[in-house]
């Protein structure tokens, strides 16, 4: 089962405050980026926030599971936290803030 748009356009617009975010399909999913990280995924139209000692330390006691089959572990975020604009927003700056920038291709 592959995520809805709306779902995917509501979590984008909810993370906003956090910086430039947007949505790009991949593998019939969604990784989300911020500013040019990928900072989480959207699948089965779930929340997967990608684990950083930061982020685990704001959530307190995260659930993780994985986004999909055969992938590490991810902060799953419950929809009852998809409201919170400005929680979610921080917890995706914090994790921004500590994901290495993406390595460039070689051409």
């Amino acid at each position: 089962m592959s995520s809805t748009q709306s779902i995917v356009d509501y979590l984008v617009d909810q993370m906003a405050k956090a910086g430039q975010v947007s949505a790009r399909k991949m593998f019939g999913e969604y990784g989300v980026y911020c500013d040019g990280k990928m900072v989480a995924l959207i699948c089965d139209d779930q929340l997967f926030v990608k684990p950083t000692i930061a982020g685990r330390t704001f959530i307190g006691n995260p659930v993780e599971a994985p986004p999909y089959q055969g992938a590490k572990p991810c902060f799953l975020i419950p929809g009852e936290q998809w409201d919170n604009t400005d929680w979610l927003s921080e917890l995706i700056q914090l994790t921004y803030e500590e994901l290495p920038l993406p390595k460039k291709k070689k051409k």
